[in-house]
């Protein structure tokens, strides 16, 4: 049954949360808590539920995908006054040019 509340969030030092692992893990799991590990003083990490995780996933590649979106925009605009013929030019161009570049890193690096 899904909590009604947000998680708490509640800072711990490594070596106590070491110590407390196996709670820690259940109050995170349930979603009753997420816990910042701190190491030194600093915060190193930071547990959150699967299911918190699954939601913070989705929501990094939704935002990945708008940036794309966008940045598709942005070269579709700039070379909106371009053929399309002359385009096919250029990027095929550009990746022959490309291809012998990472060719030439590849034949360098096996003959060391």
């Amino acid at each position: 049954m899904p909590r009604s509340q947000a998680p708490t969030e509640t800072t711990m030092k490594l070596t106590d949360t070491k110590q407390q692992l196996s709670e820690v893990i259940s109050r995170v799991a349930r979603g009753e808590s997420r816990v910042v590990v701190e190491k030194s003083g600093l915060p190193v990490v930071a547990t959150i539920s699967a299911a918190e995780y699954r939601r913070f996933k989705a929501q990094e590649q939704e935002v990945a995908r708008a940036t794309l979106a966008e940045a598709f925009g942005r070269i579709s605009d700039a070379f909106k006054d371009v053929p399309d013929e002359e385009l096919d030019r250029e990027l095929a161009r550009a990746q022959a040019e490309v291809r012998a570049e990472l060719r030439a890193e590849r034949e360098a690096a096996a003959s060391g």
